[in-house]
């Protein structure tokens, strides 16, 4: 069964730039992951600095195996510098 996830992310605005190279790198390297169906990132159109990544695997599996990858570790350790506030991921089962 396909995963999709939103992950909601804020940096403050004086590092917009950082977090776009940062997202750039990640978003590269993810989309050539096995099971990466769709990885887009997508900033919101009201809230600078607050951007959305859009994620579809193929399964569970596909997206665990994700979060070893050292693309993904070093977007968390760097954007974690100079994000306002923690991410906020939801996770889900197409249901209709």
């Amino acid at each position: 069964m396909n995963l999709h996830i939103i992950a909601l992310f804020k940096f403050n605005e004086n590092y917009l730039m950082e977090a776009v190279e940062l997202f750039q790198n990640l978003v590269k390297e993810t989309r050539k992951e096995e099971g990466c169906l769709q990885y887009d990132l997508v900033e919101d159109k009201d809230n600078k600095g607050t951007f959305f990544l859009i994620e579809l695997w193929e399964s569970v599996e596909h997206h665990n195996r994700h979060n070893g990858q050292d693309h993904l570790l070093d977007f968390r350790k760097d954007a974690s510098k100079i994000m306002e506030s923690s991410a906020q991921v939801y996770k889900g089962f197409k249901i209709y």
